[in-house]
């Protein structure tokens, strides 16, 4: 990157959901929404790290008393939890990562490798739940301007 130059990058990270029944117990837990964080503009020059939020938001009915449920978000395209990696043109990266907390200090994961899980935490029947998903880009990453995205799955246990 030349010096003075600045590069705006838009990055978002798009969540897929996965549903777990479980039809012995005839329990049902549902997606109602989920917002990926969408970064916007990220400049390379920049001094600070670039956050942002995201939510999810869970609805589960007719669970049986004490009935728990989990949240587990995967890794994304780069295969890694510590970075994250936005995938951007040209085989380009810019590293991020997505918490539970708004201080960034727990990896959002499934509880290996160093991340934390939602849960399990006792359901609430008949009321939606809504859970903030915590976006950070650390600063002086040097990138390429355009757009970078990732996927992931976020699993549902109950």
């Amino acid at each position: 990157m030349s010096s003075g130059v600045l590069k705006h990058i838009r990055a978002v990270v798009l969540l897929g959901a996965s549903l777990c029944v479980i039809p012995t117990a005839r329990a049902v837990c549902s997606f109602k929404s989920t917002v990926g964080p969408s970064f916007g503009a990220y400049t390379s020059a920049a001094t600070l790290p670039l956050d942002t939020t995201g939510s999810i938001t869970y609805r589960c009915d007719s669970q049986p008393a004490l009935a728990t449920i989990a949240l587990d978000l995967s890794t994304g395209s780069g295969g890694s939890y510590s970075p994250r990696t936005l995938q951007g043109p040209s085989g380009h990266t810019l590293n991020y990562n997505l918490y539970q907390d708004a201080a960034r200090l727990r990896i959002w994961g499934n509880g290996t490798l160093g991340t934390t899980r939602y849960g399990p935490v006792l359901c609430v029947n008949g009321a939606d739940v809504t859970l903030t998903i915590y976006g950070r880009i650390p600063a002086g990453q040097a990138a390429a301007a355009g757009s970078y995205s990732d996927t992931l799955v976020i699993t549902m246990t109950f």
